[in-house]
């Protein structure tokens, strides 16, 4: 009897660890899903696609999240808030506890709603110049922003407090913020050229306060930045979206879409994903967007998001997530980070079963990627922020019908690539002929350090250890072996390498008219080619990615 008492206890003593375990892991690094769906009211693309099998698109998800009581936000535009049968629908949403929100593409009722000539093709024309914020005059945006403000609350009783869009300007958004109070922004992942819009450089994934100059860039100061956070749309793969169509100017899309057979509406890749952002390590919190526009119909997403939500239905019973509005996310995220904050995201198992690992870290200075592949290991992205960065739509309209956000690359795997040419920094070691030679690598371990960095060990079998620590102003690499090494900066034979070495702690770049760079604290930098070498110092390198007087 004595020893099923000691079994008993013994079970419930585990039980208990591990439930404040998960409660633990829930409160320091939450990983938070928000289901959005975003509603146009025509789809002048397809003759196909009525605004009845638009409507019916809605109501399916709808029904979708009833039959598993989960909550959802429902962007809209201004020709679909003003459909009387979307009010109905959500209305009903909004006492199960949905969001209902805006969706920042410009149709013509918005445009002749707020005085103005609309000049698009077609009523909703998908053009940057006429279907976004950005083809108008910063005056004109006020007042798509008042008629659709005034509207929203004739309907809704109240302002919408999360406005969403493949990408919002600075103008917009801090003029929904400062007369408004709004509390939540999305835009689109990173993508290039895809659809004619360009978003390119900026917070992997998560979410960011943006500067008052530019949308897309991440802000490094309370005063400089819109106090929105603006969470990264559609769950792009870790791994693979990055390279997907390196040597065109347009990429593809791996993502969380229901609509992507070979990833968002495959179950095993579904799992894969989920597992790398709600379990494998991460620094802060781990975000990702479910859901799809209307445009794609049930007909291409109903199977795909059939089989998420009963997966993500089942995580948030586990503990596992939280699944919850945008306004509830944007609020959580104000009150917990004053500034953007240091995150970290983690792939270790490949979504594809090809081995590769990856680690994406943000900071409000700069982000980093780390990619594991066939046993080496590259940064394969750093990119840095300067919220003094103008964009180009500030303060005149765009006249292409495409749009272009880009932040200030030191090393660029997908633009300065060729397809079998890959760039990056990586690890070499002198052989015995005094070539050098890449480092082959056999483990990969990833750990959080506290709330402010992300450590990768990398292990040869020889025993050999290389650390790369990302913080939130610089990253270290520091090798327990003695002998010569260094990180060679490449970029493929037909590129040029664009920043300059201008003394040997100091790579400099321009954006603009923007100075940009960074400094080797620990280590000196050398030119070698068409490339860089990073030297250590005591066996460390140490950059500085925080600088602003380069």
């Amino acid at each position: 009897m004595k020893k099923i008492k000691n079994v008993l206890f013994l079970l419930l003593l585990l039980v208990s660890v591990n439930t404040i375990a998960r409660s633990s892991l829930s409160q320091d690094s939450p990983r938070i899903v928000n289901i959005i769906n975003f509603i146009r009211q025509v789809e002048p693309r397809d003759k196909n696609i009525t605004e009845d099998v638009l409507y019916e698109t809605v109501h399916e998800q709808v029904k979708l999240l009833t039959k598993y009581n989960l909550q959802g936000t429902f962007l809209l535009q201004y020709d679909a808030l003003i459909n009387p049968r979307y009010q109905t629908l959500l209305k009903k949403e909004i006492e199960r506890g949905s969001e209902i929100g805006g969706w920042w593409e410009i149709t013509q009722p918005h445009v002749e709603a707020a005085g103005l000539t609309w000049r698009g093709r077609y009523a909703w024309d998908w053009h940057a110049d006429v279907g976004f914020a950005t083809g108008y005059t910063p005056k004109e945006r006020e007042k798509l922003v008042d008629v659709y403000m005034e509207k929203f609350k004739s309907i809704f009783g109240k302002y919408p407090a999360s406005i969403g869009s493949w990408f919002i300007d600075a103008h917009s958004l801090g003029y929904m913020y400062d007369k408004y109070g709004i509390k939540a922004s999305c835009n689109c992942k990173d993508q290039y050229g895809t659809d004619g819009y360009t978003l390119w450089g900026g917070y992997w994934n998560q979410a960011y306060y943006p500067s008052r100059l530019n949308g897309y860039m991440p802000a490094q100061t309370a005063k400089g930045q819109i106090p929105v956070p603006v969470f990264r749309m559609l769950g792009s793969d870790p791994i693979y979206q990055y390279d997907t169509g390196i040597g065109h100017s347009i990429q593809g899309v791996i993502t969380l879409e229901p609509v992507y057979g070979d990833a968002g509406g495959s179950e095993k890749w579904v799992r894969r994903f989920f597992k790398s952002i709600f379990e494998d390590p991460c620094l802060g919190f781990n975000y990702t967007q479910a859901g799809q526009e209307n445009s794609f119909t049930w007909n291409s997403m109903g199977k795909g998001l059939e089989m998420q939500i009963p997966i993500l239905a089942s995580l948030q019973k586990q503990g596992k997530i939280r699944i919850e509005t945008l306004e509830t996310s944007g609020e959580w995220f104000k009150k917990k980070y004053p500034l953007n904050p240091p995150t970290s995201v983690t792939t270790l198992t490949d979504t594809y079963d090809n081995g590769q690992k990856t680690v994406w870290f943000n900071s409000r200075f700069y982000r980093a990627n780390l990619l594991w592949e066939n046993n080496t290991i590259r940064f394969r992205d750093i990119q840095l922020f300067d919220e003094n960065l103008e964009s180009d739509y500030l303060k005149q309209p765009g006249t292409s019908n495409q749009c272009v956000y880009m932040t200030c690359p030191i090393i660029d795997g997908f633009l300065w690539s060729a397809p079998k040419d890959l760039a990056g920094i990586r690890i070499y070691t002198m052989d015995t002929n005094n070539h050098p030679k890449e480092v082959f690598m056999e483990k990969m371990l990833v750990k959080v350090l506290g709330e402010k960095a992300t450590e990768i060990i990398c292990k040869s079998a020889s025993g050999k250890e290389y650390t790369f620590t990302m913080n939130e102003k610089q990253i270290e690499i520091k090798s327990n072996y003695e002998n010569q090494w260094v990180m060679r900066l490449n970029v493929a034979k037909n590129k040029t390498f664009p920043l300059n070495l201008t003394n040997k702690r100091t790579l400099k770049g321009q954006m603009k008219n923007i100075n940009y760079g960074i400094i080797c604290k620990k280590g000196i930098i050398e030119k070698e080619g068409n490339g860089i070498l990073f030297i250590p110092e005591k066996n460390k390198i140490t950059i500085d990615c925080s600088n602003r007087d380069i």
